[in-house]
């Protein structure tokens, strides 16, 4: 079944989606909204939409009334809530890019909104998605490793990622955002909550902005790259090599893109950019807040034990150690699993009754899923996922209902909260005073 769609922001995330919405299941768009007109034309001539059917604001297009089979919300973090509700009395299904909203009380108000109107709102915690994660998921669910006892889990956001997106980019600052673990982590700490399979009970964090700020900033700096740095070539953020040409770095196509507002710019549009918008300042002089390293610890109501750890240092990837009763699950790249089993208990292995270690390579597993693409093919997963949920009704194992995923944003703001008071949050009575 093809599925029409009506798509709410067409930045990166909203064009990620659509591509795959698109390519692989040939959905339609019906209808774009974007107050950027380079990006809304941009899949307005892609995905041929009707050029009166192109319009600055949600509000034009929700008006109409409910004109498809769904609605893909994908606004910056504190625009998801009004087009969501907007989205829901009119009768859409949803899928709505994380975070739902930026405060509990409006992720609590969208829940029982869905559920009081009987939509379905599906929000992009794409980790559930990656071929992956649904490994690791399909390992533990098989009782292979035994009862989960502890995990350690990282999200290595990578050095040029963080300075892209967290310094200068839309989530630099968090009253104009998030905050940090809201605007990047809440992938984990739901993904956390999916593995295991039980409920967070006690939470506690630390972290803090240390490194990007002004008491880091070298001697004689300029307040822009481009206006010639003397630490230049030993500084890893100089905007040059991260968006001009010289010498590209990762995601190079991606960051340009980001930083002009414009789908294919040109060199020139991107120096422009470099010297007009926050793209183009020092990362030691920029006006971000959120925090550069944070770790949080959990309590599970089994008893399981969890540390994650979300830093900018390093190269961007997730790392993962689960330890259970019977073996130890580890990744460092999401692609190779080691798998330790202390005993075999299996009869017909040849390792029966010994302790054994087996690597399994994600791309080599039946799983009917790519790897590539955003999010270790997420993006695209979530989007297999969504044609058989909302077009044929049949719900993966992947799929979360609004109310547990609004459930597993409220873990994100007590670990917050025990962040900004020093304390160790009690995840039920935090809730509550929510509900």
């Amino acid at each position: 079944m093809s599925l029409k769609y009506v798509l709410i922001g067409a930045g990166k995330r909203g064009q990620a989606y659509s591509e795959a919405a698109f390519k692989e299941h040939g959905c339609e768009i019906v209808a774009v909204a974007d107050p950027n007109e380079n990006v809304r034309n941009y899949i307005r001539d892609t995905y041929h939409v009707p050029h009166d059917m192109c319009f600055e604001s949600y509000e034009q297009v929700l008006k109409l009334g409910k004109i498809a089979d769904f609605a893909m919300i994908c606004t910056q973090d504190k625009l998801h809530m009004p087009p969501a509700m907007m989205a829901i009395e009119q009768g859409y299904d949803i899928l709505l890019e994380k975070p739902a909203a930026p405060t509990p009380e409006e992720c609590m108000q969208l829940c029982k909104a869905a559920e009081a109107k009987g939509v379905r709102v599906l929000i992009c915690h794409v980790l559930r998605y990656t071929k992956f994660f649904r490994a690791v998921k399909d390992i533990i669910d098989s009782g292979r490793i035994g009862k989960i006892m502890s995990v350690i889990h990282s999200e290595c956001v990578g050095d040029v990622h963080y300075s892209h997106s967290y310094v200068r980019g839309n989530w630099h600052n968090s009253k104009e955002s998030s905050n940090m673990l809201l605007a990047k982590s809440c992938h984990d700490l739901d993904i956390l909550q999916w593995l295991i399979g039980a409920d967070c009970k006690k939470i506690q964090s630390f972290g803090r902005l240390s490194y990007f700020n002004k008491d880091n900033c070298p001697e004689g700096a300029p307040k822009r790259c481009l206006e010639g740095c003397p630490h230049e070539k030993t500084c890893a953020y100089s905007t040059r090599k991260i968006y001009l040409p010289e010498n590209p770095k990762k995601w190079a196509e991606f960051l340009r893109s980001a930083a002009t507002g414009k789908v294919n710019p040109t060199d020139a549009e991107v120096e422009q950019a470099l010297w007009d918008t926050n793209y183009g300042v020092c990362v030691f002089q920029s006006d971000n807040d959120v925090v550069d390293h944070q770790t949080v610890n959990m309590e599970f109501e089994n008893g399981e034990t969890v540390v994650f750890t979300m830093a900018a240092f390093n190269f961007a990837t997730r790392r993962i150690r689960i330890m259970g009763t019977k073996g130890e699950l580890s990744s460092e790249d999401m692609d190779t699993i080691t798998l330790n089993t202390f005993c075999v208990s299996d009869e017909n292995s040849p390792m029966y009754g010994k302790s054994a270690t087996e690597q399994i390579k994600t791309s080599e597993l039946g799983i009917n899923q790519a790897i590539t693409g955003g999010h270790g093919g997420g993006d695209n997963g979530i989007v297999d996922d969504l044609c058989l949920y909302f077009g044929e009704n049949i719900k993966t194992k992947s799929i979360s209902d609004i109310r547990t995923s609004i459930m597993n944003h409220m873990i994100v703001f007590a670990a917050e909260e025990s962040r900004r008071t020093n304390q160790v949050v009690d995840v039920d009575e935090f809730t509550k005073q929510y509900l």
